[in-house]
């Protein structure tokens, strides 16, 4: 079994890395990969996108690496892999982000990514540090995942649904921010589960054993 983390340059993956292959080990899951290459997306069973940064630039940065967006894509289209996506890789998952300009997205989870706007003005943006998942879906991810548990949150943008279904949990800060998200063989979580302790490592390991 192979997990395959996407580097596209997008950020230091190192702290996703210890904690899949932490969990790997706890779990009997197989081998963790980091790579930039699609022929080892092509034989993954599982795909990790993460993201951190702007939405345009995630956006042109996997593009950059010719052959790695189709090998995504077709891992999780054609072959139906499990597929997660974390901070700006759930974001990608969307029709269109408009973070500084409009540009499309995956359009797996139908949707667009919006600046967060708080009702009260004085709660700060970015959202920033810990916050309590509000659960409102079933998933095999979310197993021994409750409303009330922590994730680390560090974002701007947030994720306003087509279809409230495709949503698992959100967190409040000023309304609801969407936090979790899942069509078919795809998971996206806007928080960092690496970074976010016993929660993100129970979603970790449960990703790790999701058999779709």
């Amino acid at each position: 079994m192979l997990t395959v983390l996407v580097d596209y340059d997008s950020g230091n993956l190192h702290s996703a890395q210890k904690a899949f292959e932490r969990m790997a080990r706890e779990t009997n899951a197989g081998d963790i990969l980091v790579t930039q290459r699609p022929e080892d997306v092509a034989r993954a069973d599982r795909v990790v996108l993460p993201g951190d940064g702007a939405f345009p630039a995630c956006r042109r940065g996997l593009q950059a690496f010719d052959g790695l967006e189709e090998a995504v894509l077709e891992a999780v289209t054609r072959r139906a892999v499990p597929f997660l996506g974390i901070c700006v890789g759930m974001q990608m998952l969307a029709t269109t982000g408009r973070e500084y300009e409009d540009v499309a997205g995956f359009d797996l989870i139908g949707g667009t990514i919006d600046r967060i706007v708080p009702s009260d003005a004085a709660m700060k943006v970015p959202h920033m540090g810990w916050n309590d998942l509000v659960v409102t879906g079933a998933h095999p991810v979310l197993d021994g995942v409750s409303t009330g548990d922590h994730a680390y949150f560090v974002h701007s943008y947030a994720m306003t649904m087509a279809d409230r279904t495709d949503r698992l949990a959100h967190v409040d800060y000023g309304g609801e921010v969407t936090a979790i998200v899942a069509r078919d063989t795809v998971v996206g979580t806007q928080f960092h589960p690496e970074k976010s302790q016993a929660t993100g490592l129970r979603l970790i390991a449960n990703f790790l054993r999701w058999a779709p």
